[in-house]
């Protein structure tokens, strides 16, 4: 009984520290389940070669959780995916669990006045 209890409380709070705000709440296991049901990694393969990770380049077009979102959504939208949104979120969630977490470049900010 205790340890259902348990079980049942939220994370801590640095569990989701570690995700960007965007993907708070993301459902992963359900991103891992959609990448794997929609053969994301074929589709890589046959447009980077190799194993396909070379699509995954922090240095590259994706350089913040939203852009990873977006680029997510435009995989959704051309290929007809028909993901809901939250489905989207879940996948760039496990991406950036997977690729991304600390490649992030830091955004230039407007001086201050």
């Amino acid at each position: 009984m205790w340890l259902g209890l348990g079980l049942s409380l939220p994370l801590p709070a640095q569990a989701s520290e570690a995700l960007p705000e965007i993907f708070v709440g993301a459902d992963l296991a359900l991103g891992e389940r959609l990448i794997r049901e929609h053969r994301c990694a074929e589709c890589h393969v046959r447009r980077v070669g190799g194993d396909g990770s070379a699509i995954y380049r922090p240095q590259g077009r994706i350089t913040t959780p939203g852009t990873l979102r977006g680029m997510v959504e435009q995989c959704n939208t051309e290929l007809n995916l028909g993901l809901f949104p939250e489905e989207v979120s879940a996948i760039a969630a496990v991406l950036h669990r997977d690729h991304y977490r600390a490649g992030w470049r830091q955004a230039a900010r407007p001086a201050s006045r």
